[in-house]
């Protein structure tokens, strides 16, 4: 389970997180001085407009510079919007569905239909919970198998009338409880990753805060993967990773920094398209500018998408997957391979392989002798 930061509240309900501390008194300076200004009557204006310039240039040098422990305390803050609030800003005509037509209904995961720019699209995503009741009730987020079997049966709906998908991904991972697991976890996942890379339908899909494990793989594949500039996506959450090396969740910020999973980091490696900007010091403090951004990216990939014939999206979808990880098998991956040895520690060339035509035998490969 994700641990969510304790931000300080300002006066003016601003959550600050610990390494913006210095952002606080800034702002708390230019209260001060606004408040004074109104008590007193005096002109401060000179001088706020200088503070405030000040405070712009500190979030920017800020922002642009977060580490990896610092990004997953962004993707965790408890202003930051959630799927329900993104559908409520970009879709109209929402239609939420429910039910996986076996075990019940998981709240964890939210579905329904709905339209975005004038698309009309199936929307699949992650619902953590706005109040500690709610997140009780939604496992903060982490589905369970009905939640993955709920989410492709409206895949599969989708497919049938020919809409597009749009997956918003915000979770820790998925329920690692015992029931999880006596019903099919792992199962349940792997049964989306092989329907959804081969669904007759564009698919979209954003990582808009925590991505972490099969809980966001199992909604994860899609033509188009995009991440918001201040989320992440790994294959564990830092304290499992730290529980796990370490024995102890103590080093979550190491691990967090091991596993690279920052939105910069993420495209370096060609993991996902593009990294949607965030308004500045996070979705959180301008949701309706991050909505937008959202949206726009949205529309303009299914736009694309739209205009490819569905064999080659799906011989498209088939490559990207495959091509991923493809940086550990380049063709410059035997230049820098260490020289094979024999038993005795000298070096050994590489067999060269000759290629015969098919109606010939095949003649016995050439090699080069073992030098001393």
């Amino acid at each position: 389970m994700s641990t969510t930061p304790n931000p300080s509240i300002s006066n003016g309900g601003i959550a600050y997180l610990e390494f913006e501390r210095p952002l606080e008194k800034i702002e708390r300076q230019i209260e001060e001085l606004e408040a004074s200004q109104n008590v007193t009557g005096r002109d401060h204006s000179a001088m706020i407009r200088a503070v405030r310039a000040e405070l712009l240039t500190a979030r920017r040098k800020l922002y642009t510079k977060l580490d990896a422990w610092e990004t997953v305390q962004m993707a965790r803050h408890p202003k930051r919007p959630l799927v329900p609030d993104y559908l409520n800003m970009m879709v109209r005509d929402f239609c939420e569905l429910h039910g996986d037509k076996n075990f019940r209904d998981d709240r964890a995961i939210i579905t329904g239909m709905g339209r975005v720019g004038n698309l009309k699209c199936m929307f699949i995503g992650h619902n953590k919970g706005k109040d500690t009741k709610e997140r009780l009730e939604n496992c903060f987020g982490m589905a369970h198998p009905e939640g993955y079997r709920k989410a492709l049966a409206k895949m599969k709906l989708a497919e049938k009338f020919g809409l597009p998908i749009v997956c918003l991904i915000d979770t820790s991972g998925a329920y690692p409880g015992i029931g999880a697991e006596e019903r099919g976890i792992a199962y349940a996942i792997a049964v989306n990753l092989m329907e959804m890379s081969r669904l007759r339908v564009p698919i979209v899909c954003a990582i808009i805060g925590e991505g972490g494990s099969g809980g966001a793989l199992g909604i994860g594949v899609g033509d188009r993967v995009a991440i918001m500039e201040h989320a992440y996506y790994s294959v564990i959450s830092p304290e499992g990773c730290a529980a796990i090396l370490w024995k102890s969740a103590e080093h979550a910020r190491t691990a967090a920094k091991a596993l690279k999973f920052t939105s910069r980091e993420l495209q370096k490696l060609k993991l996902i398209d593009e990294v949607i900007k965030e308004p500045l010091g996070g979705a959180h403090r301008d949701p309706a500018t991050a909505a937008a951004a959202l949206e726009e990216y949205i529309v303009n990939s299914l736009r694309d998408l739209k205009r490819v014939r569905i064999e080659t999206l799906l011989r498209r979808r088939y490559a990207r997957l495959r091509s991923i990880g493809s940086f550990f098998t380049s063709q410059d991956a035997a230049a820098v391979a260490p020289k094979a040895r024999g038993r005795n520690g000298s070096s050994v060339k590489r067999a060269k392989i000759v290629k015969t035509p098919p109606a010939e035998a095949p003649a016995p490969a050439e090699t080069d002798a073992v030098s001393a």
